[in-house]
């Protein structure tokens, strides 16, 4: 097992590398699965999709805790958050603006993980003095109850269920970054602020152990080579991995037409 040191001489934290690898490349698996129904109309791939929805919220909680985590690593988590957030409005301009005018609707998305974990890096990186002056097990505990609290916010409820929130929120979708759509609102990839917010703040505040180097030695320590790789550049492959698919997908379809 191998070590990596970073430029200042810190140690790099690898386990964290191949878990939100390990979560990329889940979400690439399963969107593959989207796409073949989508593009190539097999309902077998809506199928697959439906059925590994039930292992959605384990992949996207490992990313989301594990960026958490990185933004308090990061030299400037704001700047990085803008980077972020700037790779989430390309998503929706492509899918939303240029691929109906290519005549390819219904994979639109707005405000999905890019926008979203940009938004939480910006909003951390601002409230990183106030963060520091919390006692890490009670911001951890605060927030878990938060996320918990607001994890349904999109039903209308909040506090598991005991406070029903008025329908005037529901009326547009100008606050879905909030969580907060229309009975119309879709979008191939959403993630709202709430309640994924606190599930970000949740891995930031782990991220204070991980800045003081409390993490357990074996966390230092490379255990798969392509996982880490898969994590270190994940912000790419999330970029990269549609337009792939979709080049793949359409010209398998048209080479599919040709020979009918």
């Amino acid at each position: 097992m191998r070590v990596i040191l970073l430029k200042d001489g810190a140690r790099r934290i690898l386990l964290l590398d191949e878990i939100r690898g390990f979560a990329i490349i889940c979400m690439v698996f399963h969107h593959m699965f989207y796409n073949i129904g989508f593009v190539l109309g097999y309902d077998f791939g809506y199928k697959v999709f439906n059925a590994l929805c039930v292992f959605q919220p384990f992949f996207w909680a490992a990313f989301i805790v594990t960026s958490g985590i990185c933004s308090r690593l990061s030299r400037n988590t704001i700047r990085r958050g803008a980077v972020v957030l700037g790779g989430g409005l390309a998503v929706t301009l492509v899918s939303a603006v240029i691929m109906p005018l290519m005549g390819i609707t219904g994979a639109e998305i707005y405000f999905g993980i890019l926008s979203c974990l940009g938004c939480c890096m910006i909003i951390t990186g601002l409230l990183t003095p106030l963060l520091d002056k919390i006692n890490t097990k009670i911001g951890l505990t605060v927030c878990a109850f938060l996320f918990l609290a607001t994890y349904n916010i999109s039903k209308k409820t909040l506090l598991f269920g005991l406070i029903t929130l008025p329908d005037i929120l529901y009326q547009s979708d100008w606050l879905c970054p909030l969580g907060f759509y229309s009975r119309t609102f879709t979008s191939a990839d959403y993630f709202a602020l709430l309640p994924w917010l606190f599930l970000f703040l949740f891995g930031a505040f782990i991220g204070k152990y991980a800045a003081n180097g409390d993490f357990p030695e074996a966390a230092y320590k490379s255990h798969s080579r392509f996982l880490q790789k898969s994590g270190k550049y994940s912000f790419w492959i999330y970029l990269a991995h549609q337009p792939v698919m979709y080049v793949f997908f359409y010209a398998y379809k048209f080479i599919q037409a040709i020979f009918q």
